[in-house]
């Protein structure tokens, strides 16, 4: 009665946004992770599907003409093979979804990977039929593959870890840990390493991409893991700077990272009020840079997971939690805290979901941080649905919602909104340059397909990150597709191109992948006769770096492309046979 009193009279203080309600129930139940697709859209796991009511399947949710969700529809996509509940989960820069595991269902030791374009799933093959994925971390690395965790291999527990290749659709056995990682929030770091904190412990510990192996980094002054179930919350990049942790304990704990391999710097963050804390939690990064949080009493020797769910706003600025209402208007929610799951939406609010509940929600923050804020420099059009825009901050200041272990929801890449009038589509990004956080004047780049149908004319373009938009640039559709050549007199921060249109090829009969490439690409195509053919990969000047002339067979043809001593950069490929000429888009990395 007493925390119910404080909480209410804090709400009355302190108002930090406004919950909605989405006006149409999903047609399932929830049962976990939210994700945002690379075309706008929602993944929602349920409970339906499967006969373990784990469940396989997912609810779509699509943004009505005005670019609402609160009134957006609700379908149903194709399910897994398997089931799973509490498992790796991310979205790849081809658009695709990664799923790995589960604690519980049939999936535990299987991965499997969604195709939106055609509404399948496709199995990726086991690393070793031993390893057990469970309830793993994952994260993405600056490649684009998955740094993925085991759980364990075997009937033992591991620091096991294994990295997912999207492009071959297979795992590399990667670095061991050096403590485990179960039960453990990983953190990406503006220099794109991934901190954790080892279970129920206060040693930290970094993989650093470029040397592929994890380092020791500082202890901690206060313990984040409760005893009893070795849980804990959430983390996040804050907009000063600082990584930010949250205990299942009632601690938390800032980090200040030190931009290299050396140690970075732990200090005590403020205790959560009431004594609550994150057993298994979500939380979100909003626009404004303040965090969502979810909370319960934390855990006791009788029980790790209590009832009810506190929610409250955190403000890095005055190092303090204030409390909000619960989603339906009082004051909790009868439910443990990791019931809970949130998302960040392009449209700058976070849309709340319950394991078990078929009624989502959006929390509206209250203004938006211009630090997070995209910057769109330009917008080239490369055919008349395929654009390339270019700017800086097209990640975000941190990932975006955070769970902890048990399911990733980043929205760290960058989401394309197009509006005219008070009409709303959304174009599918792809292939976006960086995958880190907090990039401040690094120059980005992300691909982005316009929906099929869309109505030609003036339409006003933003890139939004983790639901922050940029200042609006304003693009010109075509009808039809146009045989046209831009160069772009645009470098990064190496020197090195970074876009060059097409010229007007057909799109859709080559295809190139990897694609962004290192070190080869295999480019495939169809001919419709047999005969020499050339190869040239041309740059923005319009020089020929690379020209290789091939024998094409009729139908289907495949080709290995070595990009041996070629710089980084976007070049255009241009497949020669006769009259017939395919053109499409490398990036070299």
């Amino acid at each position: 009665m007493v925390l119910a009193a404080a909480f209410l009279s804090g709400i009355a203080a302190q108002a930090q946004g406004t919950w909605v309600p989405l006006t149409h129930w999903a047609p399932d139940y929830n049962a976990g992770v939210m994700l945002v697709l690379t075309d706008g859209t929602v993944m929602v796991k349920t409970s339906s599907g499967g006969n373990d009511q784990i469940g396989s399947v997912w609810n779509k949710l699509t943004p009505d003409i005005h670019g609402s969700y609160i009134n957006g529809t609700w379908t149903q996509v194709a399910p897994m093979a398997d089931t799973r509940l509490y498992y790796s989960s991310q979205v790849l820069r081809d658009g695709h979804v990664y799923v790995a595991g589960g604690e519980y269902g049939t999936g535990r030791a299987e991965a499997e990977v969604y195709y939106p374009e055609t509404d399948t799933w496709v199995p990726v093959p086991q690393l070793d039929p031993l390893d057990t994925f469970s309830d793993a971390n994952s994260e993405i690395l600056p490649d684009g593959s998955v740094l993925q965790a085991i759980v364990s291999h075997g009937f033992s527990t591991t620091k096991r870890i294994c990295i997912y290749d999207p492009v071959s659709n297979s795992y590399t056995l990667g670095p061991t840990a050096l403590g485990s990682n179960n039960e453990s929030a990983w953190l990406k770091l503006p220099d794109s390493s991934i901190l954790y904190v080892d279970i129920n412990s206060t040693k930290s510990e970094r993989y650093i991409p470029s040397l592929n192996m994890w380092v020791r980094d500082a202890n901690l002054p206060v313990s984040l893991y409760d005893p009893y179930g070795w849980e804990m919350g959430a983390a996040f990049m804050l907009p000063d700077g600082r990584g930010f942790f949250i205990g299942s304990t009632n601690h938390t704990a800032y980090y200040t990272p030190s931009g290299d391999t050396s140690d970075g710097t732990w200090t005590a963050g403020p205790d959560i009020p009431n004594n609550l804390g994150a057993p298994d939690a979500a939380s979100a990064m909003m626009v404004n840079g303040l965090v969502l949080c979810a909370f319960s009493p934390t855990p006791t020797p009788s029980n790790v997971f209590w009832n009810p769910t506190y929610y409250y706003v955190f403000d890095y600025t005055t190092n303090a939690f204030f409390p909000i209402t619960a989603p339906d208007g009082n004051d909790s929610l009868d439910a443990p805290c990791y019931y809970s799951n949130m998302v960040c939406l392009p449209d700058g609010a976070i849309l709340y979901g319950s394991q078990g509940d078929n009624q989502y929600y959006e929390f509206v923050p209250d203004g938006a941080l211009a630090a997070g804020k995209p910057v769109l420099d330009s917008i080239i059009a490369l055919n008349c649905d395929t654009f390339m825009a270019i700017g800086k901050k097209f990640n975000g200041i941190t990932e975006g919602a955070c769970y902890g272990d048990d399911w990733q929801m980043e929205t760290n890449y960058p989401i394309v909104r197009l509006s005219r009038n008070d009409t709303v589509y959304y174009a599918k990004t792809s292939y976006w340059n960086s995958t880190g956080v907090q990039r401040d004047t690094l120059l980005d780049t992300t691909l982005f397909v316009l929906p099929q149908g869309m109505p030609v004319g003036t339409w006003g373009v933003r890139v939004v990150a983790n639901g922050n938009p940029s200042d609006t640039l304003q693009i010109t559709l075509c009808g039809t597709p146009v045989d046209t050549t831009v160069i772009v007199d645009t470098t990064d921060t190496t020197g090195n191109p970074v876009i060059v249109t097409n010229i007007g090829g057909p799109a859709n009969n080559i295809a190139l992948y990897p694609n962004p490439a290192k070190k080869l690409t295999t480019v495939s195509f169809n001919s419709h006769t047999a005969g020499d053919y050339s190869l040239k990969l041309v740059d923005v000047s319009g020089r020929t770096v690379k020209e290789v002339d091939e024998r094409a067979v009729r139908g289907l043809n495949n080709y290995t492309l070595h990009l041996n001593g070629i710089a980084k950069g976007v070049y255009t490929l241009v497949v020669r046979r006769g009259a017939e000429v395919y053109d499409t888009r490398l990036m070299i990395e």
